[in-house]
């Protein structure tokens, strides 16, 4: 199982790598654009949405590497059994709030499918085609926190140790 939810985890952050290129081939083809007098419908939409996906792909492989930001403030004085009360019940409004944001996620795009709503930039594009990524990425999220609650549950969760988090505080 461990296997499985660590290739899920990392198959998205690698489709989010697969949409920052994307994003990348999207800006310099609009700034090629401009210099060379060519004009390519629908490049500033696409790059919006190849943003967004990068982004929401992204949440699960950052959070399972302990890059999200977290206040510390109060956590760093416990110890014990309080301490993992309160990562406990931390995890568990943070697996609250991903359901939620995964199933208002999932419905949007489904309702943008249902309603054939579309883009009203230029690219006309369907709107519940990027908006996959989004409800692809929040349920992905909403598994990243189920598993890490499991894992303090179980007394098997592990804090990624990194000084690099301790500047950024």
């Amino acid at each position: 199982m461990r296997r499985a939810l660590d290739a899920l985890y990392d198959g998205a952050a690698a489709l989010a790598g697969v949409f920052m290129i994307g994003l990348l081939v999207m800006v310099l083809l609009s700034v090629l654009g401009r210099q060379l007098h060519f004009d390519v419908p629908g490049t500033d939409a696409y790059a919006g949405y190849m943003m967004a996906a990068a982004g929401f792909l992204a949440l699960a492989h950052t959070l399972k590497r302990g890059e999200h930001i977290r206040v510390t403030l109060l956590i760093t004085h416990l110890r014990g059994t309080r301490r993992r009360a309160l990562e406990l019940w931390a995890l568990g409004a943070s697996v609250l709030l991903a359901a939620l944001a995964a199933f208002y996620s999932v419905r949007l795009a489904w309702q943008s499918y249902a309603f054939h709503d579309i883009s009203t930039a230029s690219d006309a594009t369907p709107l519940w085609l990027p908006q996959l990524s989004m409800a692809l990425g929040t349920v992905v999220l909403l598994v990243a926190f189920v598993d890490e609650w499991v894992l303090e549950w179980r007394g098997q969760r592990t804090q990624p140790a990194s000084d690099e988090a301790l500047h950024n505080e």
